[in-house]
């Protein structure tokens, strides 16, 4: 059983829940982004949840669990809570925690699950574990702010309101890990523009569009692999923030900037962090073709990913037949390197050459 404390850490104050923080945590629990992401807090949250709230806190705390309010050093204002289950056979427990929307973006989340993490490890806990919903970017940042480590991905393991089931990513920490902050390797943009394209994270609002474009002739013909469903490209596109900020890829919707329609797709994948590697891929609905809108998205892409990131090398593969690809890499500044010899196998059997591209990183000077 841990000891009911108070942990000082910077410009926070973490002490056990207090019945004085009802009506701010009735304020904070109307929020939508919190009951997005806490599927079972009650809608509408009244008094009583709140009263009901600080009754599990307290059993919490009496069951070998810890459960504190987030506040202001200075000024005393509530600005969340953050937890731990109790421990299990092994040892191991959970963290949790929820910002109020007012003490958002300022890595006061960050801030209070690292201390309350070493608190734990100070009491002799081994490992902490922190759960996370594949689209809660701002929670799988805290964790990688937190110095958690990713061990996996729980499929569907999560039902919303709406009956819609999500993944889960799952994170720990153990006693004996640095647990040092992990600094995104590729920074996060809300867009890029050069006036006539505009590059935006794909989202799940965007999966119609991306499926159809899927559907026509031109892109299927250049595809490689099983045809995907709705339902995959749905979900793909859910998963843009995760891989983003995990470092993985960056999945991107082109657009018009003066309309806004979607135009395409754009990514940056295979990231191979050791080497500073990266590769792009893309696909444009036909409308938008011939118009040089693709090697605008491209240049746009890559020249950001020089100037924010270590990348030092982005390939490119193209069938050895797509002529019009072949064109947008070559306008993008990207310089033809290697042939792969019957390395995309074909429907009917066959086998067709793939052409590497390659741009580096420009030299200083």
């Amino acid at each position: 059983m841990f000891p009911r404390e108070v942990i000082a850490t910077g410009s926070l104050v973490l002490r056990p829940p207090a019945p004085h923080d009802a009506d701010a945590i009735i304020r904070a629990n109307a929020d939508p982004v919190t009951r997005r992401f806490l599927t079972l807090l009650p809608v509408p949250y009244t008094l009583d949840d709140a009263h009901d709230y600080l009754k599990l806190a307290e059993a919490k705390w009496a069951n070998g669990g810890a459960e504190f309010t987030i506040t202001d050093a200075t000024t005393g204002e509530y600005l969340g809570t953050v937890g731990v289950q109790p421990p299990d056979r092994w040892g191991s427990l959970e963290i949790g925690y929820a910002l109020a929307p007012w003490a958002r973006g300022k890595g006061v989340a960050t801030a209070a699950v690292r201390a309350v993490t070493q608190w734990a490890f100070d009491h002799g806990v081994h490992r902490v574990v922190l759960i996370a919903e594949v689209e809660n970017v701002p929670s799988l940042k805290v964790a990688y702010g937190a110095g958690f480590v990713q061990e996996g991905v729980q499929r569907e393991a999560k039902v919303l309101r709406d009956g819609r089931r999500a993944d889960w990513v799952v994170f720990a920490r153990l006693a004996t890990d640095a647990g040092l902050a992990s600094a995104p390797y590729l920074p996060v943009f809300d867009e890029l523009t050069d006036g006539v394209v505009r590059l935006e994270p794909i989202t799940a609002a965007d999966s119609g569009d991306f499926y159809a474009m899927l559907q026509d002739p031109v892109v299927d013909r250049y595809r490689f692999g099983p045809a995907p469903t709705e339902a995959d490209i749905e979900r793909r596109c859910r998963y843009t923030g995760y891989w983003w900020v995990s470092g993985q890829r960056i999945e991107l919707a082109v657009r018009d900037a003066g309309s806004g329609a979607f135009a395409g797709h754009l990514q940056l994948m295979q990231v191979v962090q050791a080497l500073d590697q990266a590769m792009v891929g893309y696909s444009l609905v036909p409308e938008f073709r011939g118009k040089g809108f693709m090697t605008r998205a491209v240049r746009l892409l890559v020249d950001w990913a020089f100037d924010n990131t270590s990348l030092h090398r982005i390939l490119a593969g193209t069938d050895a037949s797509n002529t019009a690809s072949h064109q947008v890499l070559e306008r993008a500044g990207f310089e033809r390197v290697a042939t792969h010899r019957e390395l995309f196998p074909q429907p009917d059997g066959s086998w067709t050459d793939d052409v590497e591209w390659l741009r580096l990183r420009p030299q200083k000077g």
